[in-house]
């Protein structure tokens, strides 16, 4: 077996069938629209649960619309699912290695094959473009193979070593731990979902979900697709619910060997800390980002603005890796400020369903209002170049769209400059010399991406040498910060933007699932 990335739209673009993957996403959308409204379970082990409370899930898109309904976990729920992922444990762990890979090639199928489904009900339940959903099917998909591929090429991590004498043959063997917790976010619902999850059971794991309560819809379909793979009962576990009942619970819980967090920095440290307080146990977390990118003098800067504003911007700069601080030679800042403000206004806003729509709505009232208190707080400190309103006008009034804000002139202390927003807000930061761009490009307490445009050869390496984040990207117009393609970008922050600094779709991330034993034998 070889690894090849899914690469949906590179290869339509590739091939001229740009228009067949417009025609097959919109044929999604109006199938997917079918499974809308339904009442769904938690599942754990072989039983489908229902409980008496559910939630809504409604789509920030247009609130009109009722995706489902979803249970409202218990800590009882949490606690069940431990216990079935517990006993599930000891036939999956000793399982042929070979087994658990082509339960997870099974499924990448499977879901290759429904990715334009996968994609349509994502927009709806998130806000992503179709462009942008697509590609998060196509990482989820990439993870199942590409972890497969990781346990073939190294025979199930199980190593022979060297000897101290000559009747003694001795193995590294890296085994499971147990049950882990999986807390996925609403902004990669089916690719970090994925990723964390796979993970933790191809390693022989097994393991309890718990999706973000604004996304459950699309990872009810990725346990679906597993247990369809093959999967056996226990082995994953999905249980919806709020954070403070059933992710406390698995927090809490001393069954639990091993926690998978994507999140906030303050929730991400509050269940590192509560985790690890009575032993220590694995974690593997991202917590976030405040990434910056530098334009130089040299720069070209028609790619610069672009890269910047898709970086910025895309899916209303609600990702990790977006660029919310870009830092700029003042020789440059007003011809590169115009440039970037003349591609913002280009932005096409709406429900993000629809073909020509880049930015949909961002994914909640939570957010809508947080983007309402922060443009205030621009108006105030600084100069908003475009964008700083929220959009009602016609279908827009029936969900959460926010328009996409260039700031400038803001105080470099300014929580807008400082603070991970999780919205379509950057702010655009001048700079006199290149070392101070890079000491302003540093002085943050995240390290998850960063990115520069410039031609000159010796500041690039530069800037690779002494940037401090794990992911670091030069003159790319695709996406400044963002875009990391499993096999490829090994996606991991420093600083405070992670536990365990190794990147997810890389070489060193399934290691991170697994505990090594020596194991030696006298013949």
């Amino acid at each position: 077996m070889e690894f090849t990335n899914e690469r949906t739209w590179l290869s339509a673009v590739e091939t001229g069938t740009q228009e067949e993957f417009h025609s097959r996403y919109e044929i999604a959308v109006y199938k997917v629209r079918e499974r809308f409204g339904e009442t769904h379970p938690i599942h754990i082990g072989e039983r489908a649960v229902r409980g008496r409370a559910t939630f809504e899930d409604r789509s920030p898109g247009d609130r009109r619309v009722l995706l489902g309904r979803f249970q409202a976990g218990t800590a009882d729920h949490a606690k069940r699912a431990i216990r079935a992922a517990r006993e599930a444990f000891p036939g999956w762990a000793n399982a042929d290695y070979m087994d658990r890979v082509r339960v997870m090639l099974r499924a990448a199928d499977l879901m290759s094959n429904e990715k334009w489904e996968l994609a349509a009900l994502m927009s709806f339940e998130n806000g992503k473009n179709r462009h942008e959903a697509v590609a998060d099917a196509d990482e989820a998909i990439d993870f199942l193979r590409y972890y497969a591929q990781q346990v073939v090429d190294h025979a199930g991590f199980d190593a022979e070593m060297g000897r101290s004498v000559k009747d003694e043959r001795t193995r590294s063997v890296l085994r499971p731990y147990g049950v882990w917790a999986v807390i996925s976010p609403f902004n990669f619902p089916l690719a970090i979902a994925a990723g964390m999850t796979v993970g933790a059971l191809i390693a022989g794991n097994t393991a309890v979900l718990k999706p973000a309560s604004d996304t459950p819809f699309v990872a009810l379909r990725m346990y679906e697709i597993l247990r369809e793979a093959g999967l056996p009962p226990g082995v994953l576990n999905y249980v919806t619910g709020g954070g403070s009942t059933v992710g406390r619970t698995l927090v809490g819980s001393d069954d639990v060997e091993g926690l998978a967090f994507t999140g906030s920095k303050d929730v991400g440290l509050a269940a590192f800390a509560a985790f690890a307080a009575k032993r220590p146990r694995p974690i593997v977390t991202e917590m976030g980002g405040k990434n910056p990118t530098i334009v130089t003098e040299s720069a070209d800067l028609d790619a610069a603005a672009e890269g910047v504003m898709r970086a910025a911007f895309g899916f209303g700069g609600q990702k990790c890796s977006a660029t919310s601080r870009v830092l700029v030679d003042r020789r440059v800042q007003a011809e590169f400020t115009d440039l970037l403000v003349d591609r913002t206004d280009q932005i096409v806003i709406g429900p993000p369903h629809e073909r020509e729509v880049f930015l949909g709505p961002v994914v909640n009232a939570d957010a809508y209002g947080k983007f309402k208190r922060l443009v205030g707080l621009a108006r105030r400190s600084g100069k908003i170049r475009t964008g700083g309103s929220v959009r009602t006008d016609g279908i827009l009034a029936h969900g959460y769209y926010a328009e996409p804000t260039v700031v400038e002139r803001l105080p470099a202390n300014h929580r807008i400059v400082r603070e991970e927003l999780f919205l379509p807000i950057l702010a655009v930061l001048p700079y006199r010399t290149f070392d101070e761009a890079l000491r302003a490009a540093n002085d943050t307490e995240y390290g998850l991406c960063a990115g520069i445009f410039s031609e000159e050869e010796d500041e690039v390496e530069s800037f690779f040498a002494r940037i401090e984040a794990g992911v670091a990207y030069a003159n790319r117009r695709q996406g400044s910060t963002t875009g990391a393609m499993v096999g490829c970008q090994p996606f991991g922050g420093w600083k405070m933007s992670s536990v365990t600094f190794r990147g997810a779709g890389g070489p060193y991330y399934l290691p991170q699932f697994l505990r090594e034993q020596a194991r030696t034998h006298y013949v």
